[in-house]
């Protein structure tokens, strides 16, 4: 392929003494388009659940809300690395916001089997993948690097802070109004969402390359450079662990309340409040008393923590001690992906940030699949419970491995090197756009 010169329409990027304003409209936009959507995941797995009480059921589900953005996740984000990412986040929430409304209707009309239930949450997700990184990638363009760590906390602590509402709203509504409302509320909020982006500058990132490349190029570039950089490569493995041994398993806890503590909306709602106020206090410590600890130390507590919590799921006599272990779950989850994230936007030159953002997108869209396609079906065969602490055992076995080989140990102490961030000006933009 012939290489051109790739010659920028250079302009002055945005305002660093705002950062404060555009990032308060862009988290805000994205908080009210992430209630939406919360709400339509908590319904539609709810009534997976409550309609079939089956364990492969649930893992259709999870199938359906996770593979197709691990798919597009690995285009997602070289599109995020080569057009503006702002425009690519307004497109693809549009274009999600428009499927579902046309679903919503089709399913007014009276046609609400669950394939097509399962069909609209696999387009929601397919826009996901495309959507996830490129905000992913926006945020280091908009909050000074020395201030990362505390935006993402605070992020974590306004997102679990909804996450408190919304469980109770969306009870609400399935219980008065059924499923299909809830799709036109997406839309809705999605709208909304667009509406606060519009207001926010984000420039072009500036590619360090001269020459022009395929998105093949790219795409292969993004793989090569996670392979070759150790400490990224190892916290993909993490992720992956986490993720399929230890939250797939999870999506199976709303089948255990209902199997064994009863099938009342109001449990199920319960289980979600529970994770989210502990979510939101997690994510407030991240933001203050845990801002400036060590990255990599968080990540080791928070993977050891989620391996022994499950096991406590799995060992709850009662349904209040199962949501006190959903609590301290809840509680963990920002000390481990808010030190991920923001060590990642650290090392990660900026240019790469979409591609490396989409890799993590699809170790997580698909390692919940993968994992629920295995503990969905068992859920039907064996109890839920002992597949929670066999999950736990084998999480705490897998972490130590990775932890202790010359790999492992050369991950931990490349990142613990990771310097603390001195500047308080956001990466090189250029084309700043209104």
């Amino acid at each position: 392929m012939t290489s051109h010169p790739q010659l920028p329409d250079v302009a002055a990027g945005p305002n660093p003494a705002r950062w404060k304003r555009n990032a308060a409209l862009f988290l805000s936009g994205q908080l009210i388009s992430l209630f939406g959507s919360m709400v339509v995941q908590y319904v539609v797995m709810w009534w997976v659940t409550l309609e079939t009480k089956s364990g492969l059921a649930v893992a259709l589900y999870a199938l359906a809300a996770f593979a197709p953005q691990g798919v597009v996740s690995i285009f997602g984000g070289v599109f995020a690395d080569r057009m503006n990412r702002k425009r690519l986040a307004i497109m693809a929430d549009a274009a999600i916001a428009t499927v579902t409304l046309v679903l919503a209707i089709v399913m007014s009309l009276g046609i609400t089997q669950m394939w097509i239930i399962l069909l609209a949450v696999g387009i929601r997700s397919f826009g996901a993948g495309v959507q996830a990184p490129t905000v992913q990638a926006m945020i280091p363009q908009i909050v000074p690097t020395d201030q990362l760590m505390r935006v993402n906390g605070m992020f974590q602590t306004i997102n679990a802070g909804m996450s408190l509402v919304a469980p109770a709203i969306a009870a609400a509504i399935f219980a008065s109004f059924g499923i299909v409302p809830v799709f036109y509320l997406d839309v809705v909020t999605a709208v909304v969402g667009i509406g606060f982006l519009l207001l926010v500058p984000v420039g072009t990132v500036v590619r360090t390359s001269a020459t022009v490349t395929s998105y093949r190029e790219d795409l292969v570039e993004g793989m090569r450079y996670i392979w070759h950089h150790q400490v990224v490569r190892w916290l993909l493995v993490v992720f992956a662990v986490v993720f399929l041994l230890t939250v797939a398993p999870n999506f199976i806890t709303p089948l255990m309340v209902a199997r064994e503590f009863g099938d009342e909306e109001w449990k199920l709602a319960v289980l979600e409040i529970a994770f989210s106020v502990g979510m939101m206090i997690g994510g407030g410590l991240v933001a203050t008393l845990l801002a400036r600890r060590s990255r990599i130390g968080l990540i080791l507590v928070a993977t050891y923590a989620f391996a022994v919590l499950t096991v406590g799921l799995g060992l709850s006599p009662n349904l209040w001690v199962f949501y006190g272990f959903m609590f301290c779950f809840g509680l963990v989850v920002p000390m481990f992906s808010t030190p991920v994230t923001t060590l990642m936007q650290q090392i990660v030159p900026s240019e790469k940030h979409g591609r490396v953002f989409s890799y993590v997108g699809i170790v997580m869209a698909l390692a919940t699949p993968i994992g629920m396609v295995i503990f969905g079906p068992l859920a039907d065969v064996v109890r839920v419970q002992t597949l929670l602490i066999a999950a736990g055992v084998v999480t705490v076995i897998v972490i130590s491995v990775a932890v202790v080989v010359p790999s492992g140990r050369a991950a931990i102490a490349a990142a613990r090197q990771t310097p603390e961030p001195e500047t308080s000006t956001p990466p090189d933009i250029v084309g700043s756009d209104r």
